[in-house]
């Protein structure tokens, strides 16, 4: 009697087991999911962060001449005036102003731009002014000027919004501080997705054409993404002397 007891007694522990496991299995399913989903979400963050910080250019290979343009910076809708203009100077052997009179641009301020804390070629400042790389050749000493501009800001355009309209033959013209003026045909006029633009900088420093003194333009270009705080593109331009 006692084993036969002992042997419903059993039963009735394993029966009480068995209705305790089915009991939590659905807490322990769902918590296994959980977690599971959690690790997913912890992986994609990671690499969503990995993946924004490539294209912000703190993590991209960096060109030999310099990486990419700033376009984080805090740029000026305020108009440039004819009296501003007028009354800007530079070195007699530096870039003075920029004119492409098919975008309308004429006589748009050069100044010198360095480089960020980030390796990027400094922007201007102002919407209506034009950027010369410093550490890149002077307009007339039979190297490869770059120069830079922007695209637009919160509420105009910038002297570059049209700069991917221009084509082969189209002129820009670079006065210098002493009043020398140096006309350039472009060359060709093409977009370069961010995630390549530093990769292909280098096509910026050399001449399209061995042997012919030359300049560049980039400005940003395309969509503009909030997560990056920059756009999407750059317009490159390379254009040789006349």
């Amino acid at each position: 009697m006692t084993i036969i007891n002992n042997e419903k007694q059993g039963e009735g522990m394993s029966l009480e087991v068995k209705k305790s496991i089915k009991q939590y299995l659905p807490k322990i399913i769902g918590g296994t999911l959980l977690f599971i989903l959690a690790i997913c979400v912890l992986r994609i963050a990671i690499w969503e962060k990995h993946y924004y910080a490539e294209k912000e250019g703190s993590e991209r290979a960096v060109a030999g001449v310099v990486g990419d343009v700033d376009s984080s910076n805090n740029v000026s809708d305020e108009v440039v005036t004819d009296e501003q203009r007028s009354e800007y100077v530079v070195a007699a052997n530096k870039p003075r102003y920029l004119t492409i009179e098919k975008l309308g641009v004429k006589n748009a301020r050069i100044f010198e731009m360095g480089v960020n804390n980030k390796g990027q070629m400094e922007t201007p400042n102002t919407n209506y002014d034009a950027g010369w790389y410093k550490k890149s050749s002077l307009p007339g000493k039979g190297g490869t000027a770059i120069f830079n501009g922007h695209n637009g800001g919160p509420s105009s355009y910038g002297i570059f919004k049209k700069l991917n309209t221009l084509v082969a033959g189209d002129l820009i013209k670079i006065e210098m501080g002493d009043g020398r003026v140096f006309t350039y045909r472009v060359y060709d006029n093409f977009e370069v997705k961010l995630s390549e633009a530093n990769k292909k900088m280098s096509m910026l420093s050399t001449t399209p054409a061995p042997g012919e003194e030359s300049i560049s333009i980039i400005s940003c270009i395309g969509e503009w993404s909030l997560k990056q705080k920059t756009y999407l593109s750059r317009q490159f331009l390379r254009a040789t002397k006349v």
